[in-house]
């Protein structure tokens, strides 16, 4: 799960992560109201009008400018607010803009980039740190490994005081900043694990010239969804608007659906042979429209529901539908698609591929449906069948 970074800086602050004073608005007069506040409590000479959506690279795409007055800060607001913000993380689509962060405007010395996630490869976490803020890390990454250092974190032992040195010392810091810094990835870290995030990334990390604090000026944070039920808390952080409205109601039905952008919708029981079932559609020359997992124990419920989803989607030409029944049983899945075919009307070529228990039993009940119905045998058969039926 996602959340805006004026959320995330938030909960940052709860465990002593140093962030500049910042206010969220809905409206315009109520930015106008924060830069108020803002310039007479902190004495700043300028804030920070900032779009708040679930993509990087606002500031390439308008979406975060600097305000001197109050009054400019309403006008920029008046701009943002309802605009559509493209960035490279939105897609062509975009992303409405419905809230902004007022914050204060900082006297910046250097940008740095400080993250923590987790590393599959090594099953560590692993702390990151760059000179190079401000940029994508992937960029930096690829062009200029030489500026990013990977510290592997093993999750029992946690962040070892040697490593956050490590991270300041790399980033060039001396005296005060140094130990800003360490103190900062600390706690960046301690925030990371307590509420189970798969990711938190600040880009850039700041170094405020006068009196050397170090400052997240920006906050990404992402939690794992699966550990969610242990911060039931967070869920009321959750921003509906900026979900894929067919990922949200995928959800509703605990369904694992993922909108991609081709035209064969795909239905299928667990993410493994999911994946491979997206895989054999690409090798086939056509492109998958989705992921979809209905789970080992798919209920007719629940197939229809994802076959509605599927179905909703204007940009899918055929569906691909390839089921492998070890937990969940063959007919039941049948059964489902049966009862949402007739429900939202079929008028897409349909490719069904059933393997294990009960499949004899499912077959034939498609059969008899009186639906159009492709039988596959085997996987590439069935994607084969699914590029023949849109090319004709």
């Amino acid at each position: 799960m996602n959340i805006h970074e004026y959320q995330g800086k938030d909960i940052l602050r709860r465990f002593g992560v140093s962030v500049p004073k910042g206010i969220v608005a809905f409206s315009a007069e109520e930015a106008k109201q924060a830069a108020e506040q803002l310039f007479e409590e902190q004495g700043c000479s300028v804030v920070v009008v900032k779009a708040q959506i679930h993509a990087g690279g606002r500031g390439k795409a308008g979406g975060v400018k600097l305000a001197k007055s109050p009054e400019e800060a309403l006008e920029i607001a008046r701009q943002m607010l309802g605009a559509t913000l493209v960035t490279h993380q939105t897609g062509p689509e975009g992303k409405e803009v419905r809230r902004l962060l007022v914050e204060e405007g900082m006297n910046i010395e250097k940008e740095f980039y400080v993250g923590v996630t987790l590393d599959r490869a090594t099953s560590n976490n692993v702390l990151m740190v760059s000179t190079e803020g401000g940029m994508e890390i992937e960029k930096v990454a690829e062009e200029t490994p030489e500026k990013l250092l990977k510290i592997q974190i093993h999750p029992l032992q946690g962040l070892q005081g040697f490593q956050a040195r490590q991270a300041a010392f790399f980033l060039g810091l001396e005296g005060e900043k140094l130990k800003n810094a360490v103190k900062f990835v600390t706690a960046l870290y301690e925030a990371y694990t307590a509420i189970d995030a798969s990711l938190a990334e600040i880009n850039p990390l700041v170094v405020i010239t006068r009196e050397g604090r170090v400052l997240a000026l920006d906050a990404k944070i992402n939690f794992d969804s699966n550990a969610l039920f242990r911060h039931k808390d967070y869920l009321e952080l959750r921003d509906i608007s900026e979900e894929d409205p067919f990922e949200v109601e995928a959800s509703k039905s605990n369904l694992n659906y993922v909108r991609l952008d081709g035209n064969v919708g795909c239905m299928v029981n667990g993410a493994g042979l999911a994946m491979a079932t997206m895989d054999m559609i690409q090798l086939a020359g056509g492109k998958p429209a989705n992921f979809l997992d209905v789970g080992g124990g798919a209920s007719p419920e629940t197939v229809e529901e994802g076959f509605k989803i599927i179905m909703s989607d204007k940009n899918v030409k055929a569906i691909l539908i390839n089921i492998f029944g070890g937990i969940v049983r063959c007919d039941r899945v049948a059964g489902g698609v049966m009862e949402a075919a007739k429900k939202v009307g079929l008028n897409l070529p349909v490719i069904v591929r059933l393997e294990g228990t009960n499949a004899e039993v499912a077959q034939k009940m498609l059969d008899e449906s009186g639906l159009n119905l492709i039988a596959a045998n085997g996987l590439r058969d069935a994607a084969q069948k699914v590029n023949e039926a849109l090319a004709g």
